[in-house]
């Protein structure tokens, strides 16, 4: 018997996705990561979850509506201890499974899509498979190459750690309420990276840093991460080898990896 739907809210960024075909398709996602446990994120009224249940594997549930966890505990009760009521972006994931490494999925939050790809990096070693729904341009943006107007921060940091597939697109009409964008499904594989060879916490500032102004030349664009980090050492760091290089009269978007890492190692040569 199912009980009431949940009602969805603005707030939350809930779009609750109404064809089971799609939901079907995306739970199946996972199936390209086997053996692990899967944890979804925002279940809503579980939707993809009847799906996951049925897959031979331990699937747990994060959800912070608290109306759409009662919905959940009446309608899943074989999932009674494995619905964990809490905010995903502030939970230690290191417990989820009691340390063990999983597979992340779920039909992302769209107002918080990018949180949870950051989040996702700061746990890569737990979790070597992550799949779901985002908006489309996010999507996009997740899988550009350099050169591409789309290419971005999310492009390198993700990219730096993971092999990112774009599946397929999904059309407005399937959710309730319908959203304003088209959406896609996407799936990222932990690469073989172990390291960057650099210090990592530096690099994704200079990334953030650079694409924050990303039609002005590296030489310009980096200079606001150069005073911030000469204040923090409370010395004269020498950063003029830097900026003569050549690579800073390029922008941002034309810089693969790779250039970023060997920026990064310049800029701590600097430090």
């Amino acid at each position: 018997m199912k009980y009431n739907s949940v009602r969805p809210k603005k707030f939350l960024g809930q779009h609750f996705l109404t064809d089971l075909s799609i939901a079907s398709r995306i739970a199946d996602t996972v199936d390209a990561c086997p053996g692990l446990p899967v944890l979804e994120v925002g279940p809503g009224m579980g939707v993809m979850t009847q799906f996951l249940v049925r897959k031979p594997r331990e699937l747990k549930v994060v959800e912070i509506d608290d109306e759409s966890v009662t919905y959940l505990r009446r309608n899943f009760p074989e999932l009674e201890e494995s619905i964990i009521e809490d905010d995903f972006l502030k939970m230690h994931l290191e417990r989820t499974f009691g340390g063990r490494p999983f597979v992340l999925t779920g039909n992302y939050p769209y107002n918080i899509s990018s949180q949870i790809f950051f989040r996702m990096l700061d746990y890569k070693e737990l979790i070597p498979c992550c799949t779901g729904m985002i908006q489309k341009e996010v999507a996009e943006r997740m899988a550009a190459g350099p050169g591409s107007k789309t290419y971005g921060i999310l492009s390198v940091l993700v990219q730096a750690w993971y092999d990112v597939e774009y599946l397929f697109t999904v059309e407005p009409g399937v959710f309730n309420p319908p959203p304003k964008v088209r959406s896609a499904v996407i799936r990222l594989t932990r690469n073989t990276t172990t390291s960057l060879d650099c210090d990592e916490k530096l690099f994704r500032r200079l990334v953030k840093t650079t694409f924050n102004q990303r039609r002005k030349t590296l030489r310009n664009n980096i200079r606001p991460l150069l005073s911030q980090l000469t204040a923090e050492r409370g010395a004269q760091p020498c950063f003029e080898q830097l900026l003569a290089d050549p690579v800073m009269q390029k922008r941002p978007e034309q810089l693969g990896i790779e250039d970023f890492i060997a920026l990064t190692r310049k800029l701590e040569q600097g430090l």
